[in-house]
């Protein structure tokens, strides 16, 4: 009777988040991620050359409605995903334990941590212009007004060994300021980067403003580097080697480049990561005569 009552694990089948779907890596192929003493845990999509080139359409085609959402908007669609991924923490705790080999208690933090991070970033959407644009004196009768833009479609190489804290803290601040982002997760540990698409799915978040790759970092971030419609660049998560022969692909077309640097992830992160991918806009407009008294606004 007992032998009856036994069921079969249901494994699951972790894909790729383009364009708001889970698409199969269109080489079919796979690699086994394992946990930090070797014990198989997942196959996980192997991309291609191709699925990068996907991934930077779908960017590109969410990039104009993402950038033109009210910025008090775009932080209500952030605090929901840290919502969801609170009603997800102990999923989340399990997958960052595994993927690092750390204690659950230890895991536990690094999630907490990374929820708290995003709701910050949420909280940032709405405020960043105060600190960093705003009206500029001149000489003469203008009004003069800088205001911050989003760069546009963004590669995030995800960090390697922080695979949920690291990549919520190099993500969240490229789509809050209005840019949208392809992200390769972390080679190793990219359990928790798929199932954060997951969670990007089933939010408000609109599809192609995130998008997720798994895979051999290097095979995956050249293409992207080099691509001419891609206009920033996070190297983060790369070594030193890769990180240089990134950096000159990107040149190609002079895109923006955060250069990798050691990073405490628990720390405060300051505003340097949301200003990192801002361009700065400056409007000149003459100002007006109000009447004969010649008052002028």
């Amino acid at each position: 009777m007992s032998d009856r009552n036994e069921r079969l694990s249901v494994f699951k089948t972790y894909k790729l988040y383009v364009g708001g779907k889970f698409p199969r890596s269109e080489s079919g192929r796979v690699y086994e991620v394992t946990d930090s003493k070797g014990t198989w845990l997942a196959n996980a999509p192997l991309s291609s050359r191709k699925d990068a080139r996907d991934a930077v359409v779908a960017a590109r085609k969410a990039q104009g409605g993402w950038a033109g959402a009210t910025a008090y908007n775009r932080g209500q669609v952030l605090y929901r995903v840290a919502e969801m991924l609170e009603g997800r923490r102990e999923q989340f705790v399990r997958e960052v334990a595994d993927a690092e080999g750390i204690s659950k208690s230890k895991a536990a933090a690094q999630v907490d941590a990374a929820i708290d991070r995003w709701v910050w970033y949420a909280g940032w959407t709405d405020k960043i212009a105060q600190v960093v644009g705003g009206a500029n004196p001149v000489a003469g009768p203008f009004f003069n007004l800088s205001t911050p833009e989003p760069t546009g479609v963004v590669t995030v190489v995800a960090p390697q060994e922080s695979s949920f804290l690291g990549l919520v803290s190099v993500l969240a601040p490229v789509i809050a300021t209005g840019n949208t982002a392809v992200v390769i997760a972390s080679e190793k540990s990219p359990l928790p980067a798929l199932s954060l698409g997951e969670v990007l799915a089933t939010s408000d978040v609109p599809g192609g403003v995130v998008n997720i790759l798994t895979g051999r970092t290097a095979e995956i971030a050249t293409p992207l580097a080099a691509h001419q419609d891609v206009n920033a660049i996070d190297l983060t998560g790369a070594d030193a080697d890769l990180a240089r022969d990134l950096e000159i692909a990107a040149a190609d077309n002079l895109k923006r480049v955060l250069r990798p640097q050691p990073v405490d992830f628990a720390a405060d992160p300051g505003t340097h990561r949301l200003t990192a991918f801002l361009e700065t806009k400056t409007v000149w407009h003459p100002t007006g005569s109000l009447g004969a008294s010649g008052s002028a606004y």
